[in-house]
């Protein structure tokens, strides 16, 4: 049965999930403990990982964003209030200061910013890797390109 499907098996990362499924399946059958902290789970996504990590960054400040947003709308809860003070805690601002207002909008714009400009990175990113991928289909069988 194993035969059957390394036969059919292409790719060497399904290869290696036959083989790694198999010999969970024996050290189950014979009550062997198997340690599975070497092997990682699942396979690699696709998706890079500095994308990951800028998607990652965006969700965070748009978090942000929003507690600035309810800050600067008068909701004082402690939560919001510590987070306000995080955001500011590298700059000389005091929560006290009569332009706090301002340096909240400041601080919203400055976000917006940022996160336009990674968004931006990542739609060149998509919008490059899908010319090359449909140039490189192109030239290899255009029937398929355009099915």
């Amino acid at each position: 049965m194993l035969v059957t499907y390394l036969e059919a098996s292409r790719v060497l990362c399904e290869t290696d999930s036959i083989l790694f499924g198999a010999a969970l399946a024996v050290c189950r059958i014979i009550g062997a403990k198997l340690s599975t902290a070497g092997r990682t789970t699942g396979q690699s996504s696709a998706i890079p990982a500095w994308r990951t990590r800028i998607e990652e960054r965006i969700a965070k400040a748009r978090a942000l964003i929003g507690r600035l947003i309810c800050f600067r709308s008068g909701k004082t809860r402690p939560r919001i209030v510590r987070t306000v003070r995080m955001a500011f805690a590298g700059t000389n601002v005091s929560l006290s200061q009569p332009d706090i207002m301002q340096k909240l909008t400041e601080c919203i714009d400055d976000l917006k910013q940022r996160i336009a400009a990674w968004r931006k990175r990542i739609r060149r990113y998509t919008e490059r890797s899908t010319r090359f991928n449909q140039n490189r289909l192109f030239q290899s069988d255009q029937k398929r390109l355009y099915k």
